[in-house]
């Protein structure tokens, strides 16, 4: 009596939770997806693709700055108006000085053309230059200060040129951002071929808790009737019965991993908890198979990793070059040529202008310190070589990383072919099984084995079609290639920005 009773509140039990979610389903939209369909909405809509869309954007903007840099910059400045009401010192023409009141405002205006040079770290400008003083006072009155026009140049001398550095760097930087961005999507691809196997395993083990359940309840009550005419032994008896109430638990649990694993792929998806996935699980699988050296060429020619070396190797360089400009003897040359006038009325302050010149050199030279500039030079040269051998290391392990991928994703035809063999015979087996002990032929025992053989079967089937996508895409990720259409994967970066 107390073991019936027990069952029955199993029963109610798993009533209930397969009750709650078909009620909240029945308030839900039910969208069917396949995998490459489950795929393309991540790329489009997963908060991971983004992401991935947002950081190129800032790669791109940081690219166009750079752009910006090597091109002619105008600039406009003044100052409208300065009032200056103060006593200061001046220096009259023998010699002494004397405070004197000074009442007068200064307007200034400057238009200014500049184009850095990157060869050699210094620029080149063309300014125009316009300056109005207004007395105020008893002796009030105006008068004007013009520069026309004067050319001039800046250069450094000797030091380290930081523009020459950034034109070789910031190319490849944006190089390895646009490969980043194609790697990232197919970074995307991968989770969602992860998740939506997890949620495939999660259908298909429910599948199975479900036709398991069923069974053991009816070979129960087989079993019972058995028992009560005494052709089976009460251990038989137990033994069905233990695998009926196992077989409740685990319909319970894989009603529960149903729904952790929905709610996981909704999330990645951005759906909302009013969304309701069911998954349309691969019957098969595309037939390729993946030559070794071919991988590895595309690979060194698309993988933004092998950019990643290339530039650290150069920025390596340039900080090497960047401690040794800044160590020693630095001089900065500024010269211009150009005209002035001055005048009372602003017409005449653009007649007959004067010529003006001017030609400066400042040095700097460090006469002691104390080694910090041979320090310096010393650090950036230990980390080059700290850097030149990471990277090697890295190459190394990458071209070991694509063989190893090659190898696994070639033997993944083979797995998938054996697994859906070992399915079908398992299937066929247990029904076999099944047919046997219900004239008596076998034990419970011998049915038990055929069952969790038939379900590790049926898992190792789907595990094994999710290897094969999971190589897949690991592989497109690092070679950004496609094996199946033989083309080279790309982004349509216009519609990123």
């Amino acid at each position: 009596m107390n073991k019936r009773f027990f069952i029955f509140l199993m029963w109610q039990g798993i009533l209930m939770v397969q009750f709650i979610p078909s009620r909240l389903d029945a308030q839900k939209r039910e969208k069917n997806l396949t995998l490459q369909e489950v795929i393309a909405l991540a790329r489009e809509q997963s908060p991971q693709a983004l992401l991935a869309r947002h950081r190129f954007r800032a790669s791109y903007w940081q690219y166009r700055t750079h752009l910006a840099s090597l091109l002619p910059t105008v600039t406009l400045t003044g100052t409208m108006p300065d009032l200056n009401r103060s006593i200061e010192k001046i220096t009259l023409p023998d010699g002494t000085d004397q405070f004197v009141e000074r009442k007068l405002v200064n307007t200034l205006g400057s238009l200014s053309l500049s184009q850095n040079i990157f060869y050699t770290g210094g620029s080149i400008f063309i300014n125009s230059d316009l300056q109005r003083i207004d007395q105020l006072g008893a002796n009030a009155g105006h008068s004007y200060l013009s520069t026309p026009v004067s050319i001039g140049f800046r250069q450094p001398l000797f030091s380290y040129n930081a523009l020459r550095w950034s034109r070789k760097i910031e190319p490849l930087k944006y190089e390895e951002a646009k490969r980043t961005f194609v790697s990232s999507m197919e970074q995307v691809s991968s989770q969602a071929v992860d998740l939506f196997f997890d949620l495939a395993a999660a259908q298909i083990n429910l599948d199975i808790a479900r036709t398991n359940f069923s069974n053991t309840d009816t070979l129960y009550k087989i079993a019972l009737g058995r028992y009560n005419i005494g052709t089976i032994a009460e251990n038989e008896l137990l033994q069905m019965e233990l695998s009926h109430l196992n077989a409740g638990t685990e319909l319970n649990k894989a009603l529960i991993d149903l729904e952790f694993k929905k709610s996981r792929l909704r999330s990645f998806l951005g759906f909302n908890e009013n969304v309701d996935l069911t998954l349309v699980i691969p019957s098969e699988i595309p037939s390729i198979e993946l030559d070794y050296n071919k991988t590895l060429q595309e690979a060194l020619q698309n993988n933004p990793d092998i950019l990643r070396m290339e530039r650290q190797l150069i920025e390596a360089q340039r900080d090497v070059a960047q401690a040794k400009g800044e160590r020693g003897f630095n001089a900065t040359l500024f010269a211009s040529l150009g005209f002035t006038q001055k005048a009372d009325e602003l017409a005449a302050v653009y007649q007959d202008p004067q010529s003006q010149q001017r030609v400066r050199i400042g040095v700097q030279i460090p006469l002691l310190d104390w080694g910090q500039g041979k320090g310096k030079v010393r650090m950036a040269m230990s980390s080059q070589e700290v850097i030149r051998t990471q990277v090697q290391q890295d190459q190394t392990d990458f071209q070991q990383n694509i063989f190893l991928q090659v190898m696994q994703f070639n033997l993944q035809d083979d797995q998938f072919m054996i697994a859906a063999k070992a399915d079908t015979i398992a299937a066929s087996r247990y029904e076999v099984t099944k047919q046997r002990f219900l004239i008596g032929k076998i034990s419970v025992l011998d049915l038990n084995v055929a069952l969790s053989e038939k379900d590790q079967a049926r898992r190792a089937y789907i595990e094994s079609m999710r290897n094969f996508w999971t190589y897949l895409y690991n592989i497109r990720r690092l070679t950004l290639y496609d094996f199946i259409e033989n083309k080279a994967l790309s982004a349509d970066l216009e519609d990123v920005l």
